[in-house]
């Protein structure tokens, strides 16, 4: 199994759409651009959001088991993904590779 690098590269927050249909919450997305963890066999690294790991898992999986070229072609390195969490109101936009 290949480990992969999950990187958090770009937060939206739209305040507009979260003024307008979001119940105010006590927590929000913790994630921060810049962060990263490593997923070792595929499997969701310590401290990482739980929902946004719903979104990326078939990703980090497959790469992990060193498949790649997603859709075709649609990412440069063909070892690589990039995919966002499922939060309409703060989406994070993460990096995926294989580093090894």
């Amino acid at each position: 199994m290949k480990t992969v690098k999950i990187t958090a590269l770009r937060k939206i927050e739209y305040a507009d759409l979260m003024a307008q249909y979001e119940n105010p919450i006590a927590h929000t997305c913790h994630v921060h651009e810049g962060q990263s963890w490593i997923s070792t066999n595929g499997k969701c690294p310590e401290n990482f959001c739980p929902e946004a790991w719903k979104s990326i898992k078939e990703f980090v999986e497959a790469l992990a088991r060193g498949e790649g070229n997603f859709f075709d072609g649609w990412m440069k390195n063909p070892h690589s993904a990039m995919i966002s969490c499922n939060d309409g109101f703060r989406p994070v936009s993460f990096y995926l590779e294989s580093i090894d």
